[in-house]
């Protein structure tokens, strides 16, 4: 690593709109589990946000935005008193966000969250020179539990990351993260983002307390090359959801496609 790389931290965890595996909810176990995963972009999925703030209920969102986070909201459904979905939290500052629909009929509602960020901010010494006016670009997403779903949502995410904007070297850097509802590591539906990405080494993350399923999955490229990726397994995360957090580091250079 050269001092003029930029080093970027990005996670994806379902806090299952914080019920633990004791069968508690508990928006401070989850506030913990976020602030110590210390990532500058990480997706949330099964996310409840109260839509009236209550005097003697601060809300997870306002909480992770008082530690610097800036909450993207992704819902996929309203209630009377609360929205359901995906959030994308980011430290860095945000260029323009993007919300996609990927329902499908006949099965619960689904979307993508789409947003360009600076990388400014990221843990940097100095930005590269070709990082100047060259936005990241990040996806965060929840797909769903039916196969023929999954292949629908797949398709229409392939057709966005195939009209996203390229430099002369190739596509700007990209990141594209979430809960895929995929059991298998390798399937073959899962080719239509090959195509555009590279995909992370894919441990499991589901069950928290033992976890058999690759259920979370983080792709990347546009000059990012992944330093180290993880499943975080502690006490807390395996009570905190269901599912266990997954952090992966990256570093940017610029100047390949992948």
């Amino acid at each position: 690593m050269t001092d003029r790389d930029v080093t970027l931290s990005v996670a994806t965890y379902n806090i299952h709109r914080s019920m633990g595996v004791d069968r508690r909810i508990d928006d401070g176990r989850i506030l913990d589990v976020i602030l110590g995963l210390d990532a500058d972009l990480v997706a949330l999925q099964e996310v409840e946000t109260p839509l009236k703030p209550e005097p003697e209920f601060v809300s997870l969102m306002q909480r992770l935005r008082h530690q610097g986070y800036r909450p993207v909201p992704g819902p996929t459904v309203s209630f009377e008193r609360a929205t359901y979905g995906n959030v994308l939290l980011s430290r860095l500052p945000i260029q323009g966000r993007r919300h996609v629909d990927l329902s499908y009929p006949g099965r619960e509602p689904r979307a993508l969250i789409d947003v360009s960020v600076e990388m400014k901010g990221a843990d940097m010494k100095e930005p590269p020179a070709d990082s100047v006016g060259c936005p990241l670009r990040c996806f965060a997403t929840h797909l769903g539990l039916s196969a023929a779903e999954r292949r629908c949502q797949l398709a229409r995410i392939s057709e966005r990351l195939s009209r996203l904007e390229r430099r002369a070297e190739g596509m700007h850097p990209t990141i594209l993260l979430g809960d895929f509802n995929e059991w298998r590591r390798h399937p073959r539906r899962l080719a239509v983002i090959d195509a555009w990405l590279r995909p992370a080494p894919i441990p499991s993350t589901f069950p928290g307390c033992l976890p058999l399923l690759p259920l979370d999955r983080i792709w990347y490229g546009g000059g990012l090359r992944l330093e180290r990726i993880e499943v975080i397994r502690t006490k807390l995360t395996r009570v905190a959801s269901d599912h266990l957090p997954l952090k992966a580091s990256l570093v940017y250079r610029g100047g390949s496609s992948l």
